[in-house]
């Protein structure tokens, strides 16, 4: 996300008398809707209309071309120097190899990031997970954007850049996917956030790369989709007692226990870990699942080993082996992005499970991501967590899924898509 995602506790409460969840309903255009009454009352977004984004003015023209909204500059006429700080912060390249420099961001996002809205519960990103995000094939080390207090050399914000090859509908295109966008509390006031954002564009422009996507909890000039976050307890005890939810009417916590309570072991056969040697098959059935969407990663066999490739609490992968022919038919897969709970005297730590890319060829995809949530609680996961983008939606509230209480929204930056996507044409997962 490039400011804040949706957030990272809280259920809605939006259930029927069985305590399943009900729908929720939102669309971009109510959202655009919205967007244009602030605008009218002059909250106007400032930093935003200034870049080559998608306006809000410009949401019902239909005369606006698809694909980039701005050319290339020539890469002579980029900016090399870095962008003016207030006179007592400098910037840093943040080495993420270096164990003391790990420590510093961990602390700087564990007590500055994004929140719910209720502050109970932060994002806790490990280090092996950020150094997982942060390091993929090709990586830049300059894109990995700090800033310190000049006397101190403390780490007050920071801001990062991978490169990506992302395919908007026919066109394939190198762009740079932005995250961790963080500023010390103390720090709000200073404008900061617009610096690092023009920072980390001139840094990526000077590769000679021109587009980029990023996701955020907050409505920004324009998003191309707006997704839900739904919630499927694991733990459902703990996630009452720490306020993530609530019993639902007419509950009693022994019937809620039961209700989400989930076999002892997966029901498909051939269903097991991936194994390096499962790259090959597995990009293969990734890449031709990904073609669907209107919006998705273009992987090639090293971006899969290194996005999907199992690692110890950071991603979890599971496919699929016909035990006759042992052909790779299905896959599925989750990150781990734990929450710290605040304030909380019994409990100071959430393990959720992300459900990142899932393809179903064989085996029903409500009987491929039963057997994820299988697995995940089997590793002590407290929740499993899941967008409504790709075909997500189809096992949702079957799996007894709720709907959370915030929404994502996905932007890409420098780059047009006529139509708002509906999240079931979004191939996109951004961590």
């Amino acid at each position: 996300m490039v400011g804040s995602n949706s957030s990272p506790g809280g259920q809605d409460q939006n259930q029927d008398d069985n305590g399943v969840p009900s729908e929720i309903e939102g669309s971009i255009e109510s959202l655009s809707r919205k967007a244009q009454n602030a605008l009218a009352l002059a909250k106007k977004h400032k930093f935003w209309e200034t870049q080559p984004v998608g306006q809000f003015k410009d949401v019902d023209n239909r005369k606006l071309p698809e694909g980039p909204i701005e050319d290339p500059t020539p890469l002579s006429e980029v900016r090399k120097e870095p962008y003016n700080l207030p006179n007592q912060y400098e910037w840093c390249t943040c080495d993420i190899d270096s164990e003391d420099t790990q420590t510093e961001i961990y602390n700087l996002l564990t007590n500055n990031y994004v929140e719910d809205d209720e502050n109970m519960f932060r994002f806790d990103y490990s280090k092996e997970f950020l150094k997982w995000a942060l390091r993929p094939p090709g990586y830049f080390k300059s894109w990995h954007i700090g800033v310190r207090v000049k006397n101190t050399r403390k780490l007050v914000a920071f801001i990062t850049g991978v490169p990506a090859k992302i395919r908007a509908r026919d066109r394939s295109i190198l762009m740079a996917e932005i995250n961790f966008l963080c500023v010390h509390k103390k720090l709000r006031s200073k404008r900061l956030a617009p610096v690092l954002i023009k920072e980390v564009t001139r840094r990526v422009h000077l590769e000679n790369i021109w587009q980029a996507a990023y996701t955020a909890g907050v409505v920004l000039p324009t998003p191309i989709a707006t997704c839900q976050y739904w919630h499927r307890s694991l733990n459902p005890k703990k996630l009452i007692d720490v306020g993530f939810s609530r019993l639902g009417a007419r509950m009693t916590m022994s019937r809620t226990i039961k209700l989400y309570r989930l076999p002892e072991s997966t029901i498909t056969p051939g269903f097991r870990a991936m194994e390096r040697h499962d790259v090959p098959a597995v990009t293969r059935l990734l890449r031709n699942y990904l073609s669907k969407f209107a919006v998705a990663p273009d992987f090639n066999e090293d971006d899969v080993e290194h996005w999907l490739l199992p690692t110890e609490n950071v991603v979890d992968s599971f496919l699929v082996e016909n035990p006759d022919t042992h052909e790779i038919t299905d896959f599925c897969s989750f990150y781990t992005l734990p929450s710290s709970i605040l304030g909380n005297a019994n409990y100071s730590m959430l393990k959720a499970a992300y459900s990142y890319y899932n393809v179903s060829t064989q085996t029903p995809l409500l009987q491929l991501m039963n057997d994820a949530l299988i697995v995940a609680k089997q590793k002590d996961y407290d929740v499993f967590n899941a967008l409504d983008i790709m075909q997500n939606e189809s096992f949702l509230k079957e799996l007894k899924f709720g709907p959370g209480d915030g929404q994502l929204h996905y932007y890409l930056y420098n780059y047009r898509i006529k139509d708002a996507l509906k999240p079931s044409e979004l191939g996109l997962v951004l961590l």
